[in-house]
């Protein structure tokens, strides 16, 4: 065969001018292409050896792939003991850019009678090109397994015409030489290397040699089956994965071959992530296809609200772009994704069941506090069979509990249910401090019905939602009238009737509507919210985040049996408005600052003042 010099297929300088500048965003890409089609080539090579007879053989050392850097001559060389190229094959896959030999090769098998196909990685036939981000000269030496090729030499500057002609290699294989751009030189280095073999191809099977010494484990643990895995290769390789000192609090080990196929090894972490809500935080498991990474982080692997999870997703079936770098959203993107969750959910469930009741220190309950916020936010996002799945992990913090510590689910709220209680009680509130001092606890606590303390954010949408359990009605303790039947019904009590008119034409600025309560036991009066409508929690909440919010006006209830509102009441009968005004405001205030929360500071101010006074008065005035 004499030297040819060629021209490229297809509109040649246009098109590599886009693999050198645009395809890849990051040149170190390079390096992970060529080797994975050195892996490529050995596979095709050890398949081939179990279904022909007379292929050349391997001279020297076991199959493997070597990487040598020459910095005084600027220049990094791939060589692999694989399946080689003929002349033909060379002019034919490495001379049309996006032409695919272990795309043919792969389609060729399937179109035989064998269905025992090698995992081949470069399946794009774009990754070669790659090559020339870094490269101004590149020179392929090959030798075909078949036993009557001669061997051949590639040649190209990347700039439209490439050389073919005989080559010198005397064993099967091919070695790619890179003459390195002065302004990738820094590549030409063992360090850099090693670096991104072991970032990139770490887990291929076949040793990877960087300047004599391996670079690569080649033990991918997500590929193997779950029972042949131990714990402490798990927690090892966790460890490894996430620079995290601790074991992880769950491992979820999946491989699934059919319909797809995709392994994963998933963990939460014993710690919250200090990003967890940072909107800008990366998340995602690393992607990898057939052992390559292609992904530091998937997103599109898991659902945002499950971003605590790490580990590692690989599956030859994710459709990738041209450059293998992007996940594109597909059916079977979906398909993984749905049954990773899935997976991990019930896994989740698993442990929440072990644990029974998860008081403080039990393994679920640890997993609970860091992350039950987002599995909370999960419920309000998820689809309805990941919602079935998610019902039994949610876990609160109620009324029944002396501290803050012990969590209860739904079902076991609705098991300790008291006896005529017909609905699951909850109250939304800053804090736990602040719930336990609402007066609208208080004929709760008098039947001994317990009570959801709801204190973060996402219990808001959450509660709005999740509106009933088993058949059981969820309600607000603060919102709408209460039907609670008294069970005091001696207590002196004043007649409302015509006071509560009155006092509604008074604050018909600040309330929707006066009436009797039925949740008081010890205060005058409460405010509660509407029926429908944003509650005064959420409006607290979406003001803190800077949101223009209208606020509502609320119902003010009053405690017939109290006597603040017995002589309100009194006063108000007897024809002494201009006094029982004044002290009708205070009512409000209070009530207002019962909850935190004073609309007009310096109005509050200026009332008690002038109540104080009037009282200061009445008492210099009164008889001796």
């Amino acid at each position: 065969m004499t030297a040819r010099e060629l021209g490229f297929k297809a509109e040649v300088q246009q098109l590599l001018d886009l693999m050198i500048h645009s395809l890849y965003s990051d040149r170190e890409i390079f390096l992970r292409e060529l080797v994975s089609n050195a892996a490529d080539a050995l596979d095709k090579a050890h398949f081939m050896g179990l279904t022909h007879d007379n292929l050349v053989d391997i001279v020297g050392d076991a199959p493997g792939i070597r990487i040598t850097s020459d910095e005084e001559a600027g220049t990094i060389t791939i060589e692999d003991d694989g399946v080689g190229l003929t002349a033909e094959e060379a002019e034919e896959n490495l001379g049309t850019i996006a032409h695919s030999g272990s795309k043919a090769f792969i389609e060729k098998l399937k179109a035989g009678e064998g269905s025992d196909t090698p995992d081949l990685i470069g399946q794009f036939g774009v990754g070669f090109y790659a090559s020339f981000m870094v490269a101004d000269r590149v020179v392929v030496e090959s030798r075909s397994v078949l036993p009557d090729a001669e061997p051949v030499r590639w040649i190209s500057e990347g700039k439209g015409t490439f050389t073919v002609e005989v080559g010198e290699r005397t064993t099967r294989g091919t070695s790619i030489t890179l003459h390195m751009r002065d302004d990738a030189t820094d590549f030409v280095n063992p360090h850099t290397l090693n670096h991104i073999v072991r970032k990139h191809s770490n887990f291929l099977p076949w040793p990877i040699l960087v300047d004599g010494e391996k670079a690569n484990t080649g033990k991918a643990l997500w590929a193997e089956q779950p029972s042949q895995v131990s714990t402490e290769e798990t927690n090892e390789f966790y460890k490894t994965l996430t620079n995290d000192f601790e074991e992880p609090a769950l491992t979820v080990h999946v491989s699934v071959d059919s319909p797809l196929q995709y392994h994963a090894l998933l963990f939460i972490p014993n710690n919250r992530p200090y990003d967890l809500f940072n909107p800008e935080a990366t998340v995602g498991p690393r992607l990898y296809a057939r052992r390559v990474l292609i992904a530091e982080n998937a997103d599109d692997m898991l659902p945002k609200w499950l971003r605590f999870v790490r580990g590692v997703v690989d599956s030859e079936d994710i459709q990738l772009n041209v450059s293998r770098e992007m996940v594109q959203k597909t059916p079977v993107v979906r398909k993984i994704r749905d049954a990773l969750t899935k997976r991990i959910l019930k896994q989740l469930g698993k442990l929440a069941k072990k644990d029974g009741v998860a008081g403080e220190g039990t393994p679920y309950a640890d997993v609970w506090n860091n992350f039950g916020v987002v599995l909370k936010e999960g419920y309000y996002h998820a689809s309805s069979k990941e919602k079935e799945l998610l019902l039994p992990l949610l876990r609160f913090n109620t009324l029944s509990h002396d501290d803050d510590e012990g969590l209860m689910s739904l079902a076991q709220y609705k098991e300790n249910m008291s006896e005529g209680q017909d609905n699951i009680w909850f109250i939304t509130a800053e804090s736990r401090t602040a719930a336990l001092a609402s007066p609208h606890l208080e004929a709760l606590k008098a039947k001994g019905y317990d009570v959801l303390l709801l204190t973060d954010p996402v219990d808001e949408w959450l509660t709005n939602l999740l509106t009933e359990f088993d058949g059981t009605e969820l309600k607000s303790v603060a919102r709408g009238q209460l039907d609670l039947d008294e069970d005091d019904d001696s207590a002196e009590k004043a007649d409302l009737g015509a006071f509560t008119p009155w006092l509604k034409d008074l604050m018909s600025n600040d309330v929707a509507d006066v009436r009797t309560s039925t949740r008081l036991t010890d205060s005058a009066c409460v405010l509660v919210d509407a029926d429908d409508g944003i509650s005064s929690n959420m409006e607290r909440i979406l003001k803190g985040v800077n949101q223009d919010v209208t606020a509502s006006k609320r119902v003010l209830e009053l405690n017939a049996k109290h006597p603040l509102i017995r002589d309100l009441v009194a006063l108000h009968e007897a024809g002494k408005s201009d006094v029982a005004e004044p002290l009708a405001r205070m009512l409000y205030d209070d009530a207002m600052l019962l909850e935190g929360a004073v609309k007009e500071p310096a109005a509050v101010g200026r009332r008690l003042q002038a109540l104080l006074a009037q009282v200061a008065s009445s008492a210099l005035n009164a008889p001796a």
